[in-house]
């Protein structure tokens, strides 16, 4: 969860393992033979080269991607079929597109964008910024139960790190702990300092000082009871009920990157969520 966001977590999951995209004589083959194992429609497999661009950096976060008469010559499709593909990709919050202007590569740095994931909300319903207070940050090594979630080893590098969101305003009283867990390799010198100096949303960080873009999350959510130390903290009395959130995000090529483990104070906020 980033810093006073909310953003959805269950966008679609991005698979780059997308096969070539056939030479365009073999493309009207392809799309009316659904039997074959192969078969993928048209439309999915320009997304996936568009995903696999994405990947690897050709069009950066905040930038404009060619327009869709230019991906359909490039590719050699039709204009229909990048039309479709990207209408995908921006329903998974991959693309964003401006009126006027064509469509661009999402970032966290965006204001629609940077709160996807947090889904708290205060009682009025009015989404509001929470402010940051940085606890801790060390490297160190994975637990077992952080390598397995993380999809590497056990004593692997990660960096972690807790903070504390706060309350807007006057009521700037605590509401969410995070203990946050980091695969050491992709994220080598952040420190609290850095933390400290960058004043966009934490993903936006990720995204553009490390690489590292979160694309999708899953949550797991259950009511507990606040013990002595997280008590403290959040300023609840000791068996004070708590909603604990884990989340695992994921990049590109459904890599997880990041594992969040949230205590929420929900006396003044509640969890939102819309199901379609």
């Amino acid at each position: 969860m980033d810093a006073g966001g909310r953003l959805c977590c269950n966008a679609a999951i991005m698979s780059t393992g997308v096969p070539s995209l056939p030479a365009a004589a073999e493309a009207p083959e392809l799309a009316s033979s659904p039997a074959t194992p192969a078969f993928s429609p048209l439309y999915q497999q320009i997304k996936g080269l568009i995903t696999r661009e994405l990947q690897a950096g050709v069009w950066k976060p905040g930038e404009a991607i060619p327009s869709e008469l230019d991906l359909a010559a490039r590719f050699k499709v039709s204009q229909g079929t990048v039309r479709k593909a990207i209408d995908e990709l921006a329903a998974d919050n991959l693309l964003v597109r401006r009126q006027g202007k064509g469509t661009f590569v999402a970032t966290h740095a965006e204001q629609q964008i940077q709160y996807r994931f947090l889904r708290l909300m205060p009682e009025d319903g009015q989404s509001r910024n929470l402010a940051r207070k940085l606890l801790d940050v060390r490297r160190t090594r994975a637990p077992a139960d952080v390598a397995r979630m993380l999809d590497i080893k056990s004593g692997d590098a990660v960096v972690q790190l807790r903070r504390l969101l706060l309350g807007d305003g006057a009521d700037a009283r605590p509401v969410v702990l995070d203990e946050i867990w980091l695969p050491g390799a992709l994220f080598k010198g952040l420190s609290a300092e850095r933390l400290a100096d960058y004043k966009g949303p934490m993903y936006g960080m990720f995204e553009a000082e490390f690489g590292v873009r979160m694309i999708r999350a899953e949550e797991k959510i259950r009511a507990l009871a606040a013990d002595a130390a997280s008590a403290e903290l959040l300023g609840v009395a000791p068996g004070a009920p708590l909603l604990s959130v884990e989340r695992l995000s994921f990049t590109y090529g459904d890599k997880p990157v990041e594992l969040r483990r949230g205590l929420y104070n929900t006396e003044r906020h509640f969890y939102r969520n819309e199901l379609n």
